[in-house]
């Protein structure tokens, strides 16, 4: 993989009056996985368009940075361009179409071959590791329609997964999945950064957060406020301040674990 980086630099944005986003700085780059954390109506699913190309912001920039585009607007690449480089996963999505499970994820390949054209060798190889990665070649048969939220939810990151893009954008991957598959989704994503990838990830279990992302970006009513370690933004004063809970922090050394004590109001 070539080095690339995304980069949101004073990103505002406000609708109906109300501020989401308030002058937002985030850089994610190669072999990173970024926690994007935050309470409910923080800024961070809006974060997460505006970096994928697919909301802009009322100022502020979005950029994309390679060998091949170096400093470049990220509006300025064809849809093409940016789907090759990048994946988003809204936070819910609902499939249009009764697709079998093996077509939904084969449409992560969609960037890399003319419309209508067939599967290359490369597109089926992909095809089959994301469903063998994901554990879905049970159901790779199956219609997505019938499927439980969980098993939508791997069948959306397999869809992913096929598609081989560098960055990796997701809004809540885990929300709607059992506790081993969250653990198999966060691994997975880990070993997509590791092997010279990059995941920015909004995420609500604080725990988890902090045991596989090497970096946590704190949002609070629209602006950062902090970036850095677990260990450095899951503070008991953040917890506080920002989720106006009272809570036990326990720093281990395979992460932080967070506990709920009470509500501070």
């Amino acid at each position: 993989m070539m080095t690339t980086t995304l980069s949101a630099q004073q990103v505002s944005f406000a609708r109906d009056g109300n501020v989401i986003l308030d002058n937002a700085d985030l850089t994610l780059s190669q072999g990173e996985l970024v926690g994007l954390i935050g309470p409910n109506g923080a800024g961070k699913s809006s974060l997460l368009r505006m970096m994928a190309g697919l909301q802009q912001p009322d100022s502020g920039q979005i950029y994309l940075s390679n060998e091949v585009h170096p400093q470049k607007l990220l509006n300025e690449l064809s849809g093409r361009e940016r789907a090759q480089l990048l994946a988003y996963l809204p936070q819910q999505e609902t499939p249009a179409w009764p697709l079998q499970v093996e077509h939904l994820v084969g449409l992560g390949r969609a960037p890399w071959h003319k419309p209508m054209s067939g599967k290359s060798e490369r597109d089926k190889r992909a095809i089959e590791r994301a469903l063998e990665i994901t554990e879905l070649q049970s159901l790779r048969q199956r219609i997505v329609t019938t499927l439980s939220g969980g098993e939508l939810q791997r069948t959306l990151l397999a869809r992913v997964f096929a598609g081989e893009t560098q960055i990796i954008l997701a809004d809540e991957p885990i929300a709607a999945l059992d506790p081993y598959h969250q653990l198999h989704m966060m691994e997975l994503l880990a070993e997509h950064a590791q092997q010279g990838g990059a995941v920015l990830a909004a995420l609500h279990d604080l725990s988890l957060a902090a045991r596989f992302c090497s970096r946590l970006v704190l949002l609070h009513h629209g602006k950062i406020v902090a970036d850095g370690q677990p260990i450095d933004v899951l503070t008991t004063e953040n917890l506080e301040q920002v989720y106006g809970i009272s809570a036990y922090v326990d720093c281990r050394d395979d992460g932080v674990v967070i506990i709920p004590r009470k509500r501070v109001l």
